[in-house]
C-alpha cells in the first residue's frame, strides 16, 4: 500500500509540526510577553489537572514493566532478530547519554543543592537534610522517569514495526487498539505524530538554548571570554554542527561514537572526583539517598500536597519526560533489536537509573559537602548565577578545578549534541516511518534545531524558558498516547511468547484440559 512505502515523507505531519515552530517564533517576535503569559497559564492548567494522572501513569508503567521482566515473558526476544547488534556496554551507553541531555551535569549539580537548601515540603520545612535532598533528586531522575522513556511502549513499538512491518511512528502505539487504519489518512494518527514531534522540538530547543547560555557563562568564568549573545549563538551553532555531522554518519557511527566517548569521559570525571573529592561523603550520599528513595518511594511518587512545588519539580519533570517519550521510544526500538524484554526493562528501568543516581551523588553530593562545610560556597553562586555557576563553584573547590570545570563543559556539550542528533534521527524516522531515514533528512533536522534555537535566543532568554515549559503542555495529549501500552504490552508479550515457543507446552496443556472437561 502507498502509505507503507519506505522513505515517503509524511507532508501533513511535516507541515503542521514545522508550522508550530514558525508560529511560535513569529508570535514571540511580535509579542514575547503575550507568549510567555499564555504558556505560563497553560502550563499551570496542565500541571494541576494532569499532574496526578502523570504520577499514576509513571508508577503503573514501572511496576507492570518489572512484572514482565521477571515473569515467564521476560525471555521474549524483541525485533525479530536472534542476537543484539550492539554490545551491552555500547547499548546502555547510547541509552544513558541520549536520555540525560543537560541533566547530566547542570541538574546533577543543582537539584540536590536546591533540595538541601530548602527541604521538599513532604519532609517538613527547613534545610540541611542530605538524604532527602539526594533521595528527591533520585526520584526525579530515577526508576519511573527512565521507565516511561522506553519500556512498555518500546515493546509495543518494536512488535508493530518489526513483527507487523508497519512504519516506525508514534501512532504505532495505537495500532493494537485501532489496527492498520491508524496508518491510513487518519486524523488521530497524524495528531499523535504531530504532538510527539512538537513535544520533542520543545524538549530539544530548551536544553540546546540553555546549554548555549550555560557554556557561554562557563567560558567567561574559566577563560574570561566575553559572555554575550554572540558567544551563545556560536556555541549553539557549533553544537548543531556536531550533531549534524553525527547525524550524517548514522546511528552506528555518530551516536554510538559520541556515546562511547562521553560515557568514558564521564566515568573518568566521576572516578577523579571520587578520588580527590570527599570520597566517603559521596559514597554515604549515594547509599543514604538510595535508601531514602526506596523507603519513601511510593510516598514521594504519589505526593499531592503542595501543588506549586509539584508544578516546579515533580510534575514539571514528569511532563518533560513524557513529552520526550515517543521519540525516545522510536530510538530505543531501533537500537534494542535482539534484546529480550527482561534485558530491555532492567537496562532502562534499573541499570540506567542507578548509574544516573551515582553520577548525581558524585556531582551534587560534592556540592552539598562543600556547602555543608562552608555555607554559601555553592548556594550563593547558584542563587546569583544559576546552574552553570553552581557547577563551576563545585569545580573551583576541588584540586585541578580548572580542568574539572572544562571536563564538565565538554561532557555537557556531548550530552546535548547526542540528544540533538538522536532527536533529529527520530523526527526523520517518524516522518518517513523507516528506521533508517535518509541522511539529508537527519542532517536537515539537526540544522533546523540549531537555527531555530539561535532565533529563539535572539528574541530573549525568556523565550528559551517558555518553549521548554511548552513541553509540559504538549505532554497532555502525549500522555494519553502512552496509556494503552500499560495493558497492550503484556498482551503482546504473551503473543510473542507463544510465537517463540516459550509458553507453548503450558498453553497446550490448558487447551487439552478444557477438551477433556
Amino acid at each position: 500500500m502507498d502509505f507503507f512505502k519506505r522513505n515517503k515523507l509524511d507532508w501533513p505531519v511535516f507541515i503542521f509540526s514545522g508550522g508550530f515552530l514558525i508560529l511560535f517564533i513569529l508570535l514571540s517576535l511580535v509579542n514575547s510577553d503575550m507568549v510567555d503569559n499564555a504558556i505560563g497559564t497553560l502550563f499551570g492548567y496542565a500541571a494541576n489537572i494532569f499532574g496526578g494522572y502523570w504520577q499514576l501513569l509513571l508508577l503503573g508503567n514501572f511496576f507492570i514493566g518489572l512484572y514482565l521482566a521477571f515473569s515467564k515473558y521476560g525471555r521474549v526476544r524483541l525485533g525479530k532478530q536472534a542476537k543484539p547488534k550492539y554490545s551491552y556496554f555500547r547499548w546502555v551507553a547510547m541509552i544513558l547519554v541520549t536520555l540525560l541531555a543537560s541533566g547530566g551535569v547542570f541538574w546533577a549539580a543543582s537539584e540536590p543543592m536546591y533540595h538541601y537548601m530548602s527541604t521538599p515540603p513532604l519532609f517538613g520545612e527547613g534545610d540541611s537534610n542530605v538524604p532527602a535532598a539526594l533521595g528527591q533528586s533520585f526520584l526525579h531522575w530515577g526508576f519511573t522517569a527512565w521507565a516511561i522513556l522506553g519500556t512498555l511502549a518500546s515493546i509495543v513499538m518494536m512488535y508493530v514495526h518489526y513483527n507487523k512491518g508497519l512504519p516506525l511512528r508514534p501512532r504505532g502505539l495505537l495500532y493494537p487498539i485501532i489496527g492498520e487504519k491508524i496508518y491510513k489518512k487518519s486524523f488521530l494518527g497524524s495528531s499523535a505524530d504531530i504532538f510527539s514531534i512538537i513535544a520533542t522540538v520543545a524538549g530539544t530547543l530548551g536544553p540546546l538554548g540553555f546549554l548555549g547560555l550555560q557554556i557561554s557563562y562557563g567560558l567567561n568564568n574559566l577563560f574570561g571570554i566575553p559572555n554575550n549573545l554572540t558567544l551563545s549563538i556560536i556555541v549553539v551553532v557549533s553544537l548543531a554542527a556536531i550533531a549534524a555531522i553525527s547525524a550524517a554518519t548514522g546511528v552506528d557511527r555518530g551516536i554510538l561514537t559520541l556515546s562511547r566517548y562521553n560515557v568514558g569521559l564521564t566515568i573518568f570525571l566521576a572516578l577523579l572526583i571520587l578520588m580527590i573529592g570527599p570520597t566517603m561523603f559521596i559514597i554515604d550520599s549515594f547509599i543514604g539517598g538510595t535508601g531514602f528513595q526506596l523507603q519513601n518511594f511510593l510516598t514521594m511518587s504519589l505526593y499531592r500536597g503542595d501543588h506549586e512545588w509539584l508544578g516546579a519539580w515533580t510534575v514539571f519533570f514528569w511532563g518533560w519526560f513524557i513529552g520526550y517519550a515517543p521519540m525516545l521510544i522510536v530510538f530505543i526500538s531501533r537500537i534494542s533489536r535482539g534484546r529480550t524484554i527482561r534485558e530491555l526493562i532492567i537496562a532502562v528501568s534499573i541499570v540506567a537509573p542507578i548509574v544516573n543516581n551515582f553520577w548525581f551523588s558524585v556531582v551534587g553530593g560534592t556540592g552539598v559537602f562543600f556547602e555543608k562545610e562552608n555555607p554559601g560556597s555553592v548556594s550563593n553562586a547558584l542563587n546569583e548565577g544559576g546552574m552553570p555557576a553552581a557547577v563551576l563553584a563545585i569545580a573551583d573547590q576541588l584540586p585541578l578545578g580548572l580542568w574539572i570545570g572544562v571536563g564538565f563543559l565538554l561532557v555537557s556539550v556531548i550530552f546535548v549534541a547526542t540528544t540533538v542528533d538522536t532527536m533529529s534521527y527520530t523526527v526523520a524516522a517518524t516522518l518517513t516511518g523507516n528506521d533508517s531515514p535518509k541522511r539529508w533528512l537527519r542532517v536537515f533536522w539537526a540544522m533546523i534545531f540549531g537555527v531555530t534555537t539561535v532565533m529563539v535566543l535572539s528574541i530573549g532568554e525568556d523565550s528559551i524558558a517558555s518553549i521548554q515549559n511548552s513541553i509540559v503542555i504538549t505532554a497532555v495529549p502525549v500522555s494519553l498516547l502512552l496509556l494503552p501500552p500499560l495493558w497492550n504490552a503484556p498482551k503482546i508479550a504473551r503473543k510473542m511468547a507463544l510465537e517463540q515457543g516459550l509458553i507453548w507446552e503450558r498453553e497446550m496443556s490448558k487447551k487439552v484440559d478444557k477438551v477433556k472437561k
